[in-house]
């Protein structure tokens, strides 16, 4: 299902940065649609953020896009990081904004080329690190 939405240019030359830890060193960035229109960052939380602050930076009634650098163990023990993408579409959101961040992260997606953890979360529960985050996490590392 295709929204019409766009994807800010900015955001393409943010994540290249992101993605190879140059510039500014983020932990994760917040995407939003603006004007039902175009997708742009709102929100950037700094490298010292721990993934408690990320999930805070989340209103439990607005949608967003999130892409984090999550730091966790492997299965066996080693320390790594991944690149997750997390459609953050709360059940508490209004229905035209759910259907519309639903119907638009493939746009995103496609921007964010090279992220290959995709989560979906509509509540608290689905955001918790270590029972619901890091078992999706650990299948590709």
């Amino acid at each position: 299902m295709s929204t019409g939405v766009a994807v800010s240019d900015e955001i393409g030359a943010t994540f290249q940065d992101f993605k190879l830890g140059q510039g500014e060193k983020l932990r994760y960035i917040l995407y939003k649609i603006e004007n039902k229109k175009e997708i742009v960052t709102d929100t950037k939380g700094p490298r010292s953020h721990s993934y408690e602050d990320f999930c805070a930076a989340l209103k439990d009634d607005e949608c967003r896009y999130a892409l984090i650098d999550l730091d966790f163990e492997t299965s066996d023990g080693r320390p790594t990081s991944k690149l997750v993408l997390i459609s953050w579409v709360p059940d508490t959101g209004s229905i035209r904004d759910k259907m519309l961040y639903s119907g638009s992260k493939e746009a995103l997606k496609t921007v964010l080329n090279g992220v290959g953890i995709h989560i979906n979360a509509t509540d608290r529960a689905e955001l918790d690190f270590e029972t619901s985050i890091l078992p999706q996490v650990r299948k590709f590392a």
